[in-house]
């Protein structure tokens, strides 16, 4: 295999770093600008939040969050951004999209398309206090199809470089903001349909100065590469695939940057200047959410519905890798639906489906250190697990957060309890953990 220059880092990410005064609030380290972290792993390298908390321990500020959508929080600096979805009681009738099979089944209850019109909105929070410094609309209208009820229209988290943040709202558009809230461009890549009304939901990936924008539908699916500047398409790829989440990692291999896509039909990789796919590769299950994670030559790709995959494909070959020794080592039990893994040091996390029945992993060898452990006050999990300062957080989605040790044995730290709902993945960044519940969004930090 050739040599593997080196993962995904952080200086990726810092193409463009902030100026001015703004960024007094913070160091360069003090930041996750997209939403698996600095190193889209879901650790952050040099955060340090509480491992206990509730509604009157370690909370620095909790504000109401406006509207609804999963979208998970990003951090930098002295600055917090979320998009969310505003219904409003004026009511219209959008645009009729047919749907692309017509047999398809039906939508499950609560898919059915509204009729009323929705603010799709961008915001910026003070990162010190919750106060909101910014909320711009970026389009309204009535959406053409609905979700489904644990869903939204507002799921895909924004990305940052700290001058600028973008977000996309798929069937809605992409669109860039600078970090003071000024808009820069917008653009739209046509409308999705999505299966069974599931809803819509793969983040945006950036990688120096390109951004990478996946929708995969029950149309016509294609991953595209805007300029990050100006939105102008770079390129853009058909794609074999119907509706599936997963976004995108990026890795640098031999001097190539690529951009790994997990999907049900293939896992592939794109070479970010060209758009010219590398490899690709079979085995993953329907409804692919979880995205890969990629560390020291490996990219790990995981799914859980109607099956459970998880591989582990090394890095540096082309062609089709399927059921090649490129797979260097895969398991096909209790693995998660909708949470994505988290990869700490040499231990890589998994749920079994939306449970947080957890198994740990080291990541070189597969070697099993603990299976299906229950986090019983846990229970039901949709947020991605993050870590920080050796430890391991996971949200439920009642309000409970119970936090492990990173180590090769199960060891509980804490149990914590909030009086909301969540399904957004938490951001560590410095001394501080945000959780955005459905109500409310929560600053946590030793007090």
């Amino acid at each position: 295999m050739n040599r593997i220059i080196q993962t995904l880092t952080i200086s990726i990410f810092m193409a463009a770093p902030w100026t001015g005064d703004i960024f007094a609030a913070g160091s360069a380290e003090d930041y996750w600008p997209a939403w698996r972290g600095p190193l889209g792993s879901g650790v952050s390298p040099t955060g340090n939040p509480p491992a206990t908390w509730s509604e009157t321990q370690n909370i620095q500020w909790k504000v109401p969050v406006p509207g609804k959508g999963t979208s998970s929080p990003i951090v930098w600096a002295d600055r917090i951004f979320f998009v969310t979805a505003v219904e409003t009681d004026r009511q219209g009738k959008p645009e009729p999209t047919p749907r692309a099979d017509a047999n398809a089944p039906a939508p499950f209850h609560g898919g059915k398309t509204p009729k009323n019109v929705y603010k799709f909105d961008m915001v910026c929070l003070d990162r010190a206090t919750g106060h909101t410094l910014w909320q711009k609309t970026v389009r309204e209208e009535v959406p053409h199809e609905g979700h489904h009820p644990d869903h939204g229209f507002a799921s895909y988290s924004p990305v940052t470089d700290g001058n600028h943040v973008w977000a996309s709202f798929g069937s809605r558009g992409v669109h860039c903001y600078d970090v003071n809230g000024v808009h820069q461009w917008s653009r739209d890549l046509g409308r999705m349909t999505t299966k069974m009304m599931f809803g819509e939901g793969s983040s945006p990936a950036l990688a120096g100065n390109t951004l990478i924008v996946v929708m995969d539908h029950e149309g016509e699916s294609f991953i595209y590469a805007l300029d990050k500047s100006t939105g102008q398409m770079l390129w853009k790829q058909a794609r074999d695939e119907d509706t599936a989440w997963a976004t995108p990692a990026v890795a640098a291999v031999n001097g190539t940057l690529q951009v790994i896509v997990s999907a049900t039909n293939r896992i592939r990789s794109y070479d970010l200047r060209t758009g010219e796919m590398i490899w690709q590769c079979g085995g993953q299950t329907q409804n692919v959410i979880p995205s890969p994670i990629v560390s020291n030559g490996l990219v790990f790709c995981t799914s859980g519905f109607r099956g459970s995959e998880l591989q582990a494909i090394e890095l540096g070959h082309t062609g089709d890798l399927t059921d090649t020794r490129a797979v260097r080592w895969r398991v096909n039990k209790a693995t998660p639906y909708v949470p994505s893994p988290i990869l700490y040091g040499d231990n890589l996390y998994v749920c079994s489906m939306n449970k947080a029945a957890v198994s740990c992993y080291h990541a070189e060898t597969g070697r099993l250190n603990f299976a299906e452990e229950d986090l019983d006050a846990v229970k039901d999990i949709y947020a991605s697990p993050v870590g920080a300062a050796g430890r391991v957080y996971f949200v439920g989605r009642k309000g409970v957060t119970q936090v492990i040790r990173n180590a090769e044995k199960l060891d509980i730290l804490a149990t914590n309890r909030l009086n909301d709902e969540f399904d957004a993945s938490p951001a560590i960044a410095g001394n501080q953990i945000f959780l955005k519940g459905k109500r409310n969004l929560y600053c946590i930090r030793q007090r």
